[in-house]
């Protein structure tokens, strides 16, 4: 067999190689160049993302996983039994007790985030935003609930004046 060519790796490589021409805005590869000095790592102002405040187990390492994470499924739980409620509708204003019970179960979240030290993975953000998240969204299902058409359960007078008014 003849000549062995450099593709097949068995042959010399020692033929001229153009060298690599980098673009006119590429950054100087020694770094030197003002474009070139950011090319680490990007700058931020946190190192890590700390766990949330409370984020630990709920119960100790020796327990069984559910009752390390209590908090958790206990909001779970009822927020499950008003979705129930809602799917079965096994009676009049079933809708309403269902979506009242989902609104309490983020409330007690609310409340168990407040009282609670360490709560698992209930524990998503700061204790603040959860505290607002789970409360202004529990307030806000309960209060829709109440207010849902026909026959609320809650009337606000001035709401049907506000509305009147925005529609005409």
């Amino acid at each position: 067999m003849g000549a062995t060519s450099p593709a097949d790796g068995s042959g010399s490589t020692e033929e001229a190689v153009p060298p690599r021409t980098a673009p006119a805005n590429a950054p100087d590869p020694g770094g030197s160049s003002a474009a070139g000095t950011r090319r680490g790592r990007r700058f931020s102002l946190t190192r890590d993302t700390a766990r949330p405040e409370g984020g630990g187990r709920a119960a100790g390492g020796d327990a069984p996983a559910p009752a390390r994470q209590w908090p958790l499924l206990a909001v779970l739980c009822v927020a499950a039994a008003g979705l129930l409620v809602v799917a079965a509708d096994p009676f009049d204003e079933a809708f309403r007790v269902g979506t009242i019970l989902i609104g309490a179960a983020l409330i007690g979240a609310a409340v168990l985030r407040l009282v609670v030290r360490s709560v698992g993975m209930l524990a998503v953000r700061s204790r603040f935003t959860d505290l607002v998240t789970y409360g202004l969204l529990g307030t806000l299902i309960v209060l829709l609930a109440l207010l849902a058409q026909p026959r609320p359960w809650l009337d606000i007078p001035f709401l049907e004046d506000a509305v009147h008014f925005t529609i005409r």
